[in-house]
């Protein structure tokens, strides 16, 4: 198992982009928790709203989609409440009767869920199931912490990564919009970035929005 974490680790971190490490966190979640036969990765924004990725097949999609319109079940409290939440029968469970009748329904029969982080009021989870009751045991859950604490960090560490791709393509397609304004009025970088600034307060478009449209078709956005 120490081998299979280590492997684990480095596999993620060599992924690149939030989406690859996600998919591949998904594959080895149900290759290494005894139990799992699919899995998600669930990420609630502002609290409210439950992004579904890295499905690994439909079940576990509509389930995610069902916890978001009843705002209830295993990933919305595990993420917002508890490390860990298991679900051992569905039909039996008394916590979320709406959910659990519709997730039975839909062909799942046990859940566990494991949070992954908490960033303000965005949160994440990790979701297993299993269409076969009372399958997730003590060692599903110890392994599916190590695995979850692994994905965690993988995780956060490919958010900084985006955001800082999102940041250098921000900063050139600023540019390229000053050098464009440069040219064409024969001001300076800072006077550009100055109308720039006041379009995007004009017409309540971000700053970035307003650089981008100009570099593509050398025109403001409409209402400047």
């Amino acid at each position: 198992m120490a081998e299979q974490m280590r492997d684990l680790a480095r596999s993620l971190h060599t992924k690149d982009g939030q989406e690859a490490v996600l998919a591949h966190m998904v594959r080895a979640a149900i290759e290494m928790i005894p139990g799992a036969e699919e899995a998600s990765i669930s990420v609630v924004t502002g609290r409210s709203k439950i992004e579904s990725h890295a499905a690994s097949d439909d079940l576990p999609r509509l389930i995610d989609a069902l916890q978001e319109s009843l705002q209830q079940g295993p990933c919305i409290e595990s993420a917002f409440d508890h490390t860990t939440v298991l679900v051992t029968d569905l039909r039996k469970e008394k916590r979320w009767p709406e959910f659990s009748r519709g997730a039975a329904d839909l062909g799942a029969a046990s859940m566990l869920s494991f949070q992954l982080f908490v960033e303000g009021d965005n949160l994440g989870a990790l979701n297993l199931l299993s269409r076969s009751p009372d399958v997730f045991d003590e060692e599903s859950e110890h392994i599916g912490l190590l695995v979850a604490a692994h994905a965690a960090m993988a995780f956060s560490d490919t958010q900084k990564i985006d955001q800082l791709h999102d940041a250098l393509a921000s900063r050139d397609l600023i540019g390229q919009a000053k050098g464009i304004l440069m040219e064409r009025y024969k001001i300076t970088a800072q006077q550009a970035f100055i109308v720039l600034s006041k379009v995007s307060s004009t017409t309540n478009v971000r700053l970035t929005t307003v650089a981008e449209r100009l570099a593509a078709t050398g025109d403001f956005p409409s209402g400047a």
